[in-house]
């Protein structure tokens, strides 16, 4: 039976409760740390937060490889690692010592404490092996054949000669996506009626996260009206689950959110509210991703008339490699998530350096992938560089790619995200010929860099 609007927003109430994010560790003091700024933690979470692509290596140049930056509340230290032998150290460290559920602790008043991104221990592992059958091989393979004639309407809706977004476009596209593979939402009144609660929820300024520290916020401005919009969309996603529950042909149906609910593990399901945060975590991680990197692939073949030659090629001859090489490159060279965060539940040796219980680490995503030793030339968009052989490996080297992530903990979803990007890049491809209009660079949209002017391509009919 679906729940009340009393009861969801009781449960509404409750997530804000528990997710707030607090200080609640002991401020580690800077000798038991690599070294760092000594500015105000509130300066330094601006810094990272609103401005990383420049103070992340600004921090590399003055530090090194290994530093640390200080983050309200309570100044919580974040120490992160430029090195790929770094990166394999935190991935293969223990779970139970390496939490990453409590580094992403930002996101608890949006996603929840049932998130996947939220969860550690035999948490984690549970939502994990509810959830892997909705995204191994063969649900993939039966996702993409939608995706695939989604990308088509989209494409055939381009005017020849037309200028626009491409991010715009990519959005909506992915979010139409989220919408019917991922929520099983058909119902043309329902989805207009989930389209702006999800875009108010994706669309959330570093200000709004850093608010949730706050509560006396919430009742202010752009805090006040996130608070109003969790609590329609949670209203809507609870209604979704509750009549799927009831569906006749639940059995059938292949969207996520009917595999999620059948998921069964000796009598062990979803509940309704982890339903729900596991969803919204989709949204989230599998939705403005998707698309931004969509949006920098067709930016940077339409500055490209080499590059976009071959990938057209590539999608004429139904050489999915090749296109599958087009998003990994661009991923790389437009980083879309910073970092990859562990919260340290004892002391440990990273590197060779001692790090404290309490300490938040990481890889940072956009060092890795700038670096010389890791991508030769990396400022220059090569897709090749994933299909070149080098001794016993194809593509770059181990822990030098990390937009996923990576050991125990990697991104569900990443097969998802190549499966959909590349039907889309096919599409467009087939259709159209690209054009990038203008420079373009990163901004930050909440935990996510997008192209700061919407890598505005025109495009012109076959």
């Amino acid at each position: 039976m679906a729940l009340t609007d009393e009861q969801v927003d009781r449960l509404t109430d409750e997530r804000f409760a528990h997710t707030r994010p607090t200080s609640g560790r002991r401020r580690i003091p800077a000798a038991e740390l690599p070294p760092g700024l000594p500015w105000p933690a509130f300066l330094q979470s601006v810094g990272l937060l609103r401005f990383r692509h420049r103070f992340v290596p600004w921090m590399h140049r003055r530090y090194g490889d290994v530093f640390t930056v200080r983050l309200i509340p309570g100044g919580q230290p974040l120490v992160l690692f430029a090195r790929p032998e770094h990166a394999k150290e935190i991935f293969a460290g223990d779970p139970e010592v390496f939490h990453a559920g409590k580094g992403n602790a930002v996101l608890g008043p949006i996603m929840g404490e049932h998130s996947l991104l939220l969860q550690d221990s035999t948490e984690h592992k549970r939502a994990r092996k509810l959830l892997m059958p909705a995204f191994n091989g063969a649900a993939l393979r039966g996702y993409e054949s939608l995706v695939t004639e989604l990308a088509r309407d989209e494409v055939s809706r381009w005017q020849d000669g037309s200028t626009f977004r491409s991010l715009d476009r990519m959005n909506a596209l992915t979010l139409e996506v989220i919408l019917r593979v991922v929520f099983g939402v058909t119902d043309e009144a329902r989805l207009a009626t989930l389209r702006p609660r999800v875009n108010e929820t994706v669309n959330i300024s570093p200000a709004i996260l850093l608010g949730w520290g706050w509560p006396r916020l919430q009742r202010f401005g752009p805090w006040k009206a996130q608070v109003e919009n969790q609590r329609e969309l949670d209203r809507l996603i609870y209604a979704e689950i509750g009549e799927r529950r009831a569906a006749e042909d639940l059995a059938e149906r292949s969207d996520v959110l009917s595999r999620l609910i059948r998921a069964d593990d000796d009598g062990d399901a979803l509940s309704d509210a982890e339903l729900r945060d596991q969803l919204v975590t989709l949204l989230l991680a599998g939705h403005e991703t998707t698309a931004t990197a969509l949006a920098w692939a067709l930016h940077e073949l339409g500055r490209d008339p080499v590059q976009l030659e071959r990938a057209r090629a590539a999608a004429l001859a139904e050489d999915d490699g090749h296109l599958e090489a087009v998003m990994k490159e661009s991923m790389r060279l437009h980083p879309v998530i910073p970092m990859v965060v562990r919260t340290l539940m004892r002391p440990v040796t990273i590197g060779g350096v001692d790090l404290p219980a309490g300490a938040t680490i990481g890889p940072s995503i956009l060092l890795a992938h700038a670096r010389e030793e890791n991508h030769q030339d990396p400022t220059t968009f090569r897709p090749e560089r994933f299909l070149e052989h080098h001794d016993n490996r194809v593509g770059p080297a181990p822990n030098t790619w990390l937009p996923f992530g990576g050991g125990v903990r990697r991104c569900i979803g990443a097969g998802f995200s190549l499966m959909e990007g590349v039907a889309v890049l096919r599409e467009v491809l087939l259709a159209v010929d690209v054009t990038a209009i203008g420079e373009d660079e990163p901004k930050v949209r909440n935990i996510t860099s997008v192209p700061r002017r919407g890598a505005q391509i025109r495009v012109a009919r076959h």
